[in-house]
């Protein structure tokens, strides 16, 4: 694994550290490379039933490095390109995970950094942190996700003013608009996230994983076509060990130990 890039297995989950403190955890084409197949290797594990996510040092992630990029005078870069080939695939690879995530904002989470942290299941900031979509600064729009993610978060109006007016905001605000789940902190973050990462590691899994899966619908689908969505995930839902086990346990009247097998 790159060093830009640690991993900790801590069995029921993995922590995956963005660790570029010099660059403010800026991502470039390896680090992004790197990130993806820490990923991976999380879902691949069969131990691993969640992933929390953080950055090291004084930043979670400024998003894409951009003194990375070798500026020829009078040269125009294929920034779609560049997207396709680097920031979709991991804006997928986090959206589709097999295992649910949370995400420890430490400091600032700027451009596509604010797009990857948002991208997760569960966000928990540092009171110190703040979100930034900077990309109007520099004649760009948002990516990673962000103009998906962004309007259903915090809605049209919030989306657009983050957006166009290219001005931070505080973990307090994040909160009171629904982009996040919880504000903890600066010394505590670390703690309650880890304390969330253990407790959805000992869920039914696939239950968590259905459920973003039908949360993600909802921002397109039309209300007869979630009803159906519904009725399709509940199907494959109650095939799985987990809901047997999950009433068994009900009726037994104890703690239920839930292994998230598919079947």
């Amino acid at each position: 694994m790159s060093e830009a890039v640690r991993v900790e297995d801590r069995g029921a989950y993995h922590v995956i550290t963005l660790n570029r403190p010099e660059k403010m955890n800026a991502i470039d084409r390896p680090t992004s490379n790197a990130l993806i197949a820490a990923l991976s290797a999380a879902e691949e594990s069969p131990a691993c039933r969640a992933v929390l996510l953080t950055g090291t040092g004084r930043g979670f992630c400024t998003g894409a490095d951009l003194t990375s990029v070798v500026a020829v005078p009078g040269e125009k870069r294929d920034l779609g390109k560049v997207i396709e080939e680097g920031w979709n695939p991991l804006a997928r690879k986090l959206k589709n995970l097999s295992v649910p995530t949370v995400c420890a904002v430490n400091g600032i989470a700027a451009g596509a950094g604010s797009s990857l942290a948002l991208g997760c299941d569960i966000v928990i900031a540092a009171r110190s942190a703040k979100f930034l979509q900077a990309f109007a600064r520099i004649g760009l729009v948002p990516d990673c996700g962000g103009t998906f993610l962004l309007p259903n978060l915090a809605g049209q109006a919030r989306a657009r003013g983050m957006a166009m007016l290219a001005e931070p905001i505080s973990a307090e605000t994040a909160l009171a608009w629904g982009m996040i789940w919880a504000v903890a902190e600066d010394a505590a973050l670390m703690d309650e996230a880890a304390a969330i990462a253990a407790r959805l590691a000992a869920m039914p899994t696939q239950s968590l994983v259905m459920i973003r899966a039908a949360l993600n619908a909802a921002a397109h689908n039309s209300f007869d076509a979630q009803l159906d969505l519904e009725r399709d995930t509940q199907r494959r839902a109650g095939y799985t060990p987990d809901h047997a086990e999950g009433v068994q346990a009900f009726r037994e009247k104890r703690p239920a130990v839930f292994t998230g097998a598919i079947r």
